[in-house]
């Protein structure tokens, strides 16, 4: 079941539910309007020959107010919200139709485990010819609360929990080497 906004305000209420910094003005009917941050990634082009799934993938990180993104170039970003789901609750992150009109794609992986708690990774691919603008601090997706039928037995405690930051792939960390 889909989270209304009345229920979300109710689990933000009782702190159920964290999402912090949060403006009214962000919660929808049925989502929660989330801002870009300002820690980025990008791949360290000049410093590795391919990406593979047992290496540790080197980045560069940086913070900035604004950041360009080229044609056809992936970035990875932060939400200003940091959030913390209750063992009962899942989240998909979703771009908002006026960020996806503009061809920038947001978040391949979107989805939050219940348990899930820190700033979410954000996924941005430019699929437009010309470079793309973002400023720091303006809505860029929506997170879309889900009721599970029960508590999951085993809530997230995985390799991106407590992230303040963007995070780069962890794959290399999996146990299925």
């Amino acid at each position: 079941m889909i989270l209304s906004d009345k229920k979300i305000i109710e689990l933000i209420n009782k702190k159920e539910l964290e999402i912090h910094p949060l403006d009214e003005e962000q919660i929808q009917p049925a989502s929660v309007d989330i801002r870009l941050g300002n820690h980025f990634l990008k791949l360290d082009e000049n410093r590795i020959e391919a990406m593979t799934m047992t290496d540790e993938i080197k980045y560069i990180s940086f913070e900035a107010d604004q950041v360009i993104i080229p044609p056809n170039s992936f970035l990875l970003a932060t939400t200003r919200e940091y959030i913390k789901l209750p063992n009962n609750l899942t989240a998909f992150v979703e771009g908002r139709s006026s960020i996806g009109r503009m061809g920038l794609f947001i978040q391949n992986a979107g989805w939050v485990d219940p348990g899930f708690e820190g700033n979410i990774t954000l996924e941005l691919y430019n699929a437009n010819r010309l470079p793309i603008k973002l400023e720091s601090g303006r809505r860029i997706c929506q997170l879309v609360f889900a009721q599970m039928d029960q508590a999951a037995e085993n809530p997230y405690r995985g390799k991106y929990q407590g992230q303040k930051n963007s995070v780069g792939s962890r794959v290399f960390l999996d146990k299925d080497q």
